[in-house]
C-alpha cells in the first residue's frame, strides 16, 4: 500500500504534505501540475494526509472511485514522467 495524491492537488501544490513527510517520498517539480508520492519510498505512515488543505491524499485502497485514475498516474510518474503527465492531461484539463 501507498498513499495517492488525487485531483484536488492539481494546479494547487500547497506542499504542506512535503514538509511533514518523514522519508521525503513526496516529490514536486515546477513543470508538474501536482505533487507525487513515490510508492517505493512511502512507508505508509499517513503523516501527509491531515496537513493537506484540500483532502487530496488517500491510502491507495481508500481512493474514491471518481479519483481512481490517479492511482495509475502516481505510480507511472516514477517510471515515465512524460506518460504520467499525458495521463494527467487526459483526466484533468489545465486550469485557465
Amino acid at each position: 500500500m501507498t498513499y495517492i495524491v488525487t485531483e484536488t492537488c492539481v494546479d494547487l501544490k500547497d506542499k504542506s504534505c512535503i514538509e511533514v513527510c518523514p522519508v521525503d517520498c513526496i516529490h514536486e517539480v515546477d513543470e508538474d501540475r501536482m505533487v507525487y508520492i513515490d510508492p517505493d519510498e512511502c512507508i505508509d505512515c499517513g503523516a501527509c494526509v491531515d496537513p493537506c488543505p484540500v483532502d487530496a491524499i488517500f491510502a491507495e485502497e481508500d481512493v474514491p472511485t471518481s479519483q481512481v485514475a490517479f492511482v495509475e498516474i502516481n505510480k507511472v510518474y516514477f517510471k515515465d514522467k512524460d506518460t504520467a503527465r499525458d495521463k494527467l492531461a487526459e483526466v484533468k484539463a489545465p486550469a485557465g
